[in-house]
C-alpha cells in the first residue's frame, strides 16, 4: 500500500508543488486548504478543508486520515503568510494573524498529529520556516518572530519525538516565486513592495523545494537549506558576524532613507487634505 502524506496549504504554491511531486512518486495525498485547488495534481489526491487555527478542523482531518488511511506517514505543516513593517507600526491584530497561522498553525497540526504518530510508533512531521527565521533582517520583526519559532518548535520536537521513531524536519528556504505575497500584510507600502520583488526574482522554484523536501524525508535530514545563497549567509553570519552586521547595516540604512520618504510623503497628503 503507498505511503500517505497531508500537506497543509497545498492548494497553490509550495504546498501544492509539494503535494504534486508526492503523488508523481505515487503516494496518497491529502490537500487541506481554505480553498480546494483549482487544478489539483495528478495521482491519488483528496482535499479537505482546513483553517490551521482550528482545533476542531485539525481534529476532523487527522479523524479523516484515521478512517480512510488507516493513519497518516507524513505531515507537511506548510500553510503560511507574510508580513513586514516597522515594529513600531505593526498593530496587535496583525501580531495574532501571523502568530496564529505561522506558529500556532504548525503547533496545532503537530498536537494533532502527535499522538497518531507516538502511536503507530512511526512518522514524519515536516515544518515550513524561512531564512528569515535564521536572519532576523529589520523591517520584517513579525514574520521573523513567527519563522523564528518554527524553527525552535522544530528542534525541540526532533529530540522529544526521536525515542518513538517519529522524525522531524524544517525547511528554510530563501525566496521562491509564490504566491505568498498576495496576501501580505504592512503598514509600509515601501516594505511591501521589496517584498513582492524580492518574492517574485526568486532563484529556486517551488518543484525544486519540494524535491529537496522530499530528499530530506527519505534520508531523515533534520534542517533544509533550499538555496545556495542560504547556505552561504547562515555559514558567514555563524563564521564572521561583523561582515554581516555591516552589510544588513548598510542595507537598512539605505531602506530608511526611503521609509522616511514615504512618510513625508503621507504628511504632505495628509496635511494637503
Amino acid at each position: 500500500m503507498s505511503k500517505r502524506i497531508l500537506v497543509t496549504g497545498g492548494a497553490s504554491g509550495l504546498g501544492r508543488a509539494i503535494a504534486g511531486h508526492y503523488a508523481a512518486a505515487g503516494w496518497r495525498v491529502l490537500i487541506a486548504d481554505l480553498v480546494e485547488p483549482a487544478e489539483p495534481p495528478a495521482g491519488d489526491v483528496s482535499y479537505q478543508r482546513l483553517d490551521v487555527r482550528s482545533e476542531e478542523d485539525w481534529e476532523r482531518v487527522r479523524a479523516w486520515c484515521v478512517s480512510t488511511w488507516g493513519g497518516l506517514d507524513v505531515l507537511v505543516n506548510n500553510a503560511g503568510v507574510a508580513a513586514a513593517g516597522r515594529m513600531e507600526r505593526i498593530g496587535r491584530d496583525d501580531w495574532e494573524w501571523i502568530l496564529g497561522i505561522n506558529l500556532n498553525g504548525v503547533a496545532a497540526g503537530c498536537r494533532a498529529f502527535i499522538p497518531l504518530f507516538k502511536e503507530q510508533r512511526g512518522g514524519h512531521l515536516v515544518n515550513i520556516s524561512s531564512l528569515a527565521g535564521l536572519m532576523n533582517l529589520p523591517g520584517m520583526a513579525s514574520y521573523n518572530v513567527s519563522k523564528a519559532a518554527v524553527i525552535s518548535l522544530s528542534e525541540t520536537l526532533r529530540y522529544e519525538l526521536e525515542p518513538w521513531n517519529v522524525r522531524t524536519t524544517v525547511v528554510c528556504p530563501g525566496f521562491v516565486p509564490t504566491n505568498l505575497g498576495s496576501g501580505l500584510r504592512s503598514p509600509d507600502p515601501v516594505l511591501t513592495e521589496v517584498a513582492h520583488k524580492m518574492i517574485a526574482k526568486g532563484t529556486v522554484t517551488p518543484e525544486q523545494v519540494a524535491e529537496r523536501v522530499a530528499e530530506a524525508v527519505a534520508k531523515g535530514r533534520f534542517l533544509v537549506h533550499t538555496h545556495r545563497e542560504v547556505r552561504v549567509v547562515v555559514a558567514l553570519k555563524r563564521l564572521l558576524p561583523k561582515v554581516v552586521d555591516r552589510q544588513v547595516a548598510k542595507g537598512w540604512r539605505q531602506m530608511r532613507a526611503k521609509l522616511e520618504e514615504q512618510d513625508r510623503k503621507r504628511e504632505r497628503e495628509t496635511s494637503g487634505a
